[in-house]
């Protein structure tokens, strides 16, 4: 098995069957390949400067499939939560996620493990606070993004 890509920005392994990054470069591809990956899901932008062009073809070229939920960084809402649910409900494992700053991913995580897989809240804040704690007293701009983690799932 190939060695994990550590130098990925944000690269965080959440399970044997979970990784998550930011943005992803040309290499990548290969490189999540080589490490077995069947599914990338990514939330990013197409329009972000850092995004990797024609990602979903690239990934198809591997046999890769792939999936694209572009979260606005100040609009996330449920229905963006509700598409990523569905995305790692395909059982296409291992699978990557990732966005620019593993940001958005780790929100998004957070409340799948807080509210859907039984894991307790302070360790879901802990694994999100390896890459991001959406604090709005230090950033008013990442209050959309404290709203968003306080929403509980039923």
């Amino acid at each position: 098995m190939a060695s994990e890509p550590a130098d990925i920005r944000g690269w965080q392994r959440l399970s044997g069957a979970i990784t998550t990054s930011g943005r992803l470069e040309d290499n990548d591809v290969a490189r999540l390949a080589a490490l077995g990956v069947r599914h990338v899901v990514n939330l990013a932008l197409d329009s972000h400067p850092e995004a990797l062009a024609d990602e979903a073809d690239k990934f198809a070229a591997q046999g890769i499939a792939y999936t694209h939920i572009p979260v606005p960084f100040d609009a996330p809402d449920e229905a963006h939560f509700a598409a990523f649910r569905a995305a790692l409900e395909q059982g296409l494992v291992p699978v990557h996620v990732h966005c620019i700053m593993n940001w958005r991913v780790s929100a998004f995580f957070y409340r799948l493990h807080r509210d859907h897989d039984g894991m307790p809240e302070a360790e879901a804040r802990a694994l999100m606070a390896q890459q991001w704690l959406p604090d709005a007293s230090e950033k008013p701009e990442w209050r959309v993004w404290a709203d968003f983690i306080a929403q509980k799932d039923r």
